[in-house]
């Protein structure tokens, strides 16, 4: 009776943490994030307008709300700037991307559609609807909107707009009770079905059921679309710019292009291409097409070289984010060159330019000019080399050849301008702040950013902290684990310091923005390096006398549940609690079923592991992996562990963590596992978000007081 009435008190506490708990992490989740800003110049000499695209979790839809924030920014007598808000935000219900036109006079809407209805677009003026365009899955499926592939681009007289989609779909066979039917349809036709037709490669995690991604190129006022064609099938489109163009010249288009059949490992399929900069990649050109039936007649006649693709790039193995300069003289990029020819799957960055014919017409031997080179290893204080996450479109300065963006500086996010004549690289946000700026846009030369509340970089203490005592505290660790953590607002960790606990944020070497000597010091020793410098963080905030050793929990994600999960075994006395988020806990396994399986063999291997990569691994290989994993050391595992598992994750599939949670039931230890059906490798969907970390909350409060 005793033992019954203990558990029943048990259910109760654990039942009112949910309730206080949920309550506190909906203030966190509804909390908007700004996506993206736009600036236009007005009519009235110092004033612009600014147009910010805000999202917002929509925990019953299970969605993203989408919403447009309007401003008047005036700058006044003394040189300060003003914003004037609008009263409301509008919504834009059912939109999957939004581009406005070079002047701001046009405002398109992409919204996809699902079961196969066709795309739509809509332009709109500043009054009006002007043209609503149907484009069904016959010319092509949906647009892509993910920030990798994606590419949408007014040209400059706002008649058209090029853009990377999903190729229509292959035509499959159809088979009826004799057989193959030449011409069948299944339309209404119960006598038929439709064969599955050739498996499709796509390139892994998150990309799951997406087609080739494929050029198109629209006229805005007659609805007509138009597939770029001469680009070869093996190559994966994104990222297209229009190209500068002269009066009675011809237009061309600018892009980057991922082949599945080329790269130094050889691969006979597409490797995973989400969070995976280490992907060979080039910057191609091929003339637009046209619209006009005249134009079109008379291009025919033309040399067939005119519409051959070019590429710019030939000499360096990795090319993407391509921006045209102001006065279109030259043609800046950022390269993952270090990436690729080392196998990690992300480095540090390169920022090169070309200059581009004054005729309009591309030259396959444009001579690459190294604007920021890669930085291996940096003194104190001194610029640690280039991380960007994105360029922005129009990144220049009213002089035509300074450029800013933002970039990793150790754990802080920090904005620089380049000078993309000279290759000087300043830092422009505040030395002295642990804020992280991100670029938003520009206004002339005045640089909108937003400058995000700082957690300090390592220890972020709870609001909470009785005096002479130390809250419990959870080590955060990233994944990657080439990535950081840098000191912008996170919602997930305000809500896990607002229930009382510090926080232990480390960025073990291996972490950007450190120097690219730093972060190939790891590949080969995870396991081992990482997991020795998160212990060496503890110790040195325990000796600090921030840290208490006897209420320590561990949290992550990724690479981080590789770390939480080795932590757990390495150290089995030292945590009291534990959440991992798709943990990676046997590359042994993963190598045979994730979409990255090269990434096991470089960060076990070293750098040389991208020769060893093959799908039918040595046994030496093998047993490398499983010595390197947390699975190695389960026997020693004591700490209570949460897994959260996203059951459509390619990146570290699901079988990982199951594995490895279910062989730590065998032994006794206590476990929770919660699967989300519908998720990916990221669980960030809002539902599954939300009850991600109300779980990790609750878990925390049971087993680390």
């Amino acid at each position: 009776m005793a033992q019954k009435e203990a558990l029943a008190v048990s259910d109760a506490t654990v039942e009112e943490e949910y309730a206080s708990q949920s309550k506190l992490l909906l203030e966190f989740i509804n909390i908007p994030s700004i996506d993206k800003a736009w600036t236009f110049k007005s009519d009235k000499g110092n004033v612009s307008q600014a147009m910010v695209s805000i999202s917002q979790a929509n925990l019953l839809a299970n969605k993203k709300r989408k919403y447009i924030l309007s401003a008047h920014i005036s700058e006044e007598s003394n040189h300060s700037v003003s914003f004037q808000w609008a009263t409301f935000p509008v919504e834009m219900a059912g939109v999957s991307v939004i581009v406005p036109s070079p002047s701001g006079s046009k405002l398109l809407l992409v919204k996809n559609q699902e079961n196969g209805l066709p795309t739509q677009f809509e332009i709109w003026s500043s009054s009006q609807l002007q043209k609503e365009i149907h484009i069904p899955q016959s010319i092509h499926g949906s647009v892509y909107t993910d920030g990798w592939f994606e590419g949408i681009s007014w040209n400059s007289n706002e008649t058209r707009v090029a853009y990377v989609a999903e190729e229509p779909s292959q035509s499959k066979p159809v088979f009826d009770g004799s057989g193959y039917k030449k011409e069948g349809s299944v339309d209404k036709d119960c006598g038929s079905w439709k064969g599955q037709g050739d498996w499709e490669e796509t390139w892994g995690e998150t990309y799951s059921g997406k087609r080739q991604p494929a050029l198109f190129v629209i006229d805005i006022y007659s609805g007509d679309v138009r597939a770029v064609e001469g680009i070869e099938k093996s190559l994966s489109v994104g990222q297209v710019v229009w190209a500068p163009s002269t009066q009675g010249s011809h237009q061309y288009l600018v892009f980057v292009g991922w082949s599945s059949e080329t790269g130094p490992q050889k691969v006979a399929r597409k490797l995973g291409i989400k969070y995976c900069y280490n992907r060979p990649c080039a910057l191609y050109t091929i003339r637009a097409p046209v619209h006009e039936p005249e134009a079109e007649l008379s291009l025919k006649n033309n040399a067939a070289e005119d519409f051959a693709l070019v590429n710019l790039t030939q000499g360096i193995s990795s090319a993407f984010f391509p921006v045209f300069s102001l006065d279109g003289k030259f043609l800046v990029f950022l390269s993952a060159k270090s990436a690729v020819d080392t196998g990690v799957h992300c480095a540090t960055e390169s920022l090169h330019r070309i200059d581009w014919s004054i005729d309009g017409k591309p030259c396959p031997s444009s001579n690459i000019v190294d604007l920021v080179p890669v930085v291996m290893c940096a003194e104190d204080g001194a610029f640690p080399g280039l991380y960007c996450s994105s360029l922005l479109n129009k990144p220049w300065l009213s002089d035509g050849c300074t450029m800013i963006l933002s970039s990793v500086w150790g754990s802080i996010r920090v904005i620089l301008s380049v000078d993309v004549l000279s290759g000087k690289v300043s830092r422009i946000s505040p030395a002295d702040s642990c804020s992280s700026w991100n670029v938003l846009t520009l206004d002339g030369d005045n640089i909108i950013a937003g400058a995000k509340n700082p957690f300090e970089a390592i220890y972020v203490s709870s609001n909470s902290q009785e005096h002479g005592s130390c809250n419990p505290v959870i080590v955060i660790l990233h994944g990657g684990p080439h990535s950081v953590s840098v000191t912008s607002f996170s919602k997930p960790l305000a809500f896990l310091s607002s229930i009382g606990y510090n926080l232990l944020i480390v960025n073990y070497r291996g972490s950007l923005g450190f120097g690219e000597e730093a972060l190939q010091s790891l590949p080969g020793k995870v396991g081992s390096q990482d997991v020795s410098d998160v212990l060496t963080a503890i110790d040195h905030a325990i000796e600090m006398g921030l840290v208490d050793p006897s209420k320590i929990a561990v949290l992550g994600g990724s690479h981080g549940g590789f770390l939480t999960t080795h932590l757990i075994g390495q150290e089995p006395d030292r945590f009291a609690a534990a959440a991992a988020r798709n943990p990676v806990c046997n590359l042994a396994l993963m190598t045979g079923t994730t979409d990255i399986p090269d990434w096991c063999f470089v960060e076990a291997c070293g750098t040389e592991g991208k020769n060893y990569f093959t799908e039918a691994p040595l046994v030496e290989h093998i047993n490398l992996f499983y010595s390197k994993s947390p699975v190695s050391y389960l026997s020693k595992v004591k700490t209570p562990t949460l897994f959260l598992l996203g059951a459509q994750d390619l990146r570290v599939p699901v079988s990982n963590g199951l594995q490895y949670a279910r062989a730590l039931k065998e032994k006794g230890t206590k476990v929770k596992i919660i699967v989300f059906p519908n998720d990916v490798h990221a669980i960030d969907r809002p539902q599954s978000d939300f009850e991600s970390f109300l779980n990790i909350g609750v878990w925390f409060k049971k087993y680390c007081k």
